[in-house]
């Protein structure tokens, strides 16, 4: 019997669980060219390498050989991993954790989930090899650049129910953010436009039509340069805060990616992002309760006049 969605076929290694890969609908061939092709990047050899340790396996349990004939529709499961990955010395901490969720305390420049160059380094890889959670998964997400909480389901059952307080908005949300102070700029404000994927596909941009996304902003110090903000997004597009911020003129301190790319050499850590997920607050959609987090961390003081 199939079961796409909750896979058993392969046991969380190392604080990772198997990535998956879909056959498309119709066609023919060996596996092995399938794979080549559609992850290309991977490299035939190393595919090869994977399919003869037996850490190649569709949805229903068989263990793919080099003479594996494509089964159009099915799904194949595997290990990722990487040669190497940029090592980052900063530690998450968990703040609470039940049978429900877990809220992570995230540093600056740690990625949430694996991506490109990060899958040992990663705050759900380092979670799932801590605590042994094999179906933990955030419920929400926020950038490698950004600190602050980050929220996780624990079990694959009620998933659904948090995932649906982002999605209908009922989840409060405050960040923390150092920016230029503007003294003709009035506060607090609303900023509403429409976000879409700019030409380079890792940043977003603000274009004309019907607004997508919203931000309340405040002050909550400043001095004649400076300000510190508090961001509460109502909705939740990527980069938004830093992109409706730089619409106004005031690019958050050390962002990389606005108002123009000035990504840091690798391992230059030492201009993190002035933007903190502070606090985090809904009702238990399971038990009604009124749940509430803080971050512990905090950003940079005001830079000098």
């Amino acid at each position: 019997m199939h079961n796409t969605h909750n896979p058993k076929v392969l046991p969380l290694r190392d604080g990772v669980s198997p990535s998956c890969v879909v056959a498309p609908s119709q066609g023919a061939g060996l596996l092995l060219d399938f794979l080549c092709e559609r992850l290309p990047d991977v490299g035939r050899a190393r595919w090869l390498g994977r399919i003869e340790t037996g850490e190649v396996v569709s949805e229903l349990g068989e263990v793919a050989t080099a003479q594996t004939q494509l089964q159009p529709g099915r799904r194949y499961y595997y290990y990722r991993s990487l040669d190497e990955e940029p090592e980052i010395s900063f530690a998450a901490e968990v703040v609470y954790r039940d049978e429900q969720l877990l809220v992570a305390d995230k540093p600056h420049f740690l990625p949430v989930v694996p991506a490109g160059q990060y899958l040992q380094n990663t705050l759900l890889v380092r979670l799932k090899r801590e605590f042994g959670l094999e179906e933990l998964s955030p419920i929400h997400r926020i950038d490698r650049d950004t600190a602050g909480l980050v929220v996780f389901s624990v079990q694959r059952a009620t998933r659904g129910a948090y995932q649906a307080l982002f999605r209908d908005r009922a989840i409060h949300k405050t960040y923390e953010a150092v920016a230029p102070f503007r003294a003709g700029l009035d506060f607090p404000r609303e900023h509403v436009s429409r976000l879409e994927e700019s030409g380079q596909f890792f940043r977003m941009h603000e274009v004309a039509g019907e607004p997508n996304s919203q931000t309340w902003m405040e002050i909550i110090e400043h001095n004649a340069r400076w300000a510190r903000y508090r961001l509460s997004p109502v909705s939740g597009k990527r980069h938004q805060l830093r992109v409706h911020m730089a619409a106004l003129g005031l690019a958050l301190k050390g962002d990389p990616l606005y108002p123009v790319v000035n990504d840091p050499e690798p391992g230059d850590y030492s201009n993190p992002l002035q933007l903190l997920a502070r606090s985090l607050a809904f009702d238990d959609p399971l038990t009604g309760e009124r749940r509430a987090f803080e971050s512990r961390r905090s950003l940079a003081p005001l830079p000098s006049p």
